[in-house]
């Protein structure tokens, strides 16, 4: 799966894919063969943080 660069454009596809599938961000991750800390850090690098208990960065 190609990701968006832009950490907003990521951002915004990241939760849109999460809210859809209902997947946690770890269960999306592991399916999709992606780096979970890696993108935690880049959008964690543009001020936003993954909520586990709403499955969405905020």
């Amino acid at each position: 799966m190609t990701l968006p660069n832009d950490p907003f454009i990521l951002f915004s596809f990241l939760n849109t894919q999460l809210r859809d599938s209902g997947m946690t961000l770890a269960a999306f991750c592991k399916e999709h063969m992606l780096d979970e800390k890696a993108l935690t850090e880049k959008l964690k690098d543009a001020g936003f943080r993954y909520d586990e208990a709403q499955r969405r960065f905020r």
